[in-house]
């Protein structure tokens, strides 16, 4: 479960990045708004799976809510997530 969470985070983090750095300048600077429309959807059920897979792993880890607001205000900070996979593979190794 954990290395599901993982990659999944991995992944939204990912996305989030192509979302801010990639697909708002192009709707921006280059008058492209589809960029943001399908990156922006693509990382809001990206987004969903994510918070889906945090939850179970929270209910099989017994995560404190504060953790899980932790790993979910993380979400939304560009490159924090993959700090938060560092310290978790760290944390749960294979």
């Amino acid at each position: 479960m954990i290395n599901l969470y993982r990659k999944t985070a991995v992944i939204e983090g990912i996305s989030y990045l192509i979302l801010l750095f990639i697909a708002m300048p192009l709707k921006y600077f280059f008058d492209f708004p589809h960029a943001v429309k399908y990156f922006g959807w693509i990382h809001g059920v990206l987004f969903l799976v994510f918070f889906v897979f945090l939850i179970l792993a929270a209910i099989k880890y017994r995560w404190s809510l504060m953790r899980i607001a932790l790993y979910l205000v993380a979400s939304v900070v560009p490159v924090v997530p993959f700090v938060l996979d560092k310290k978790l593979a760290e944390e749960y190794p294979n």
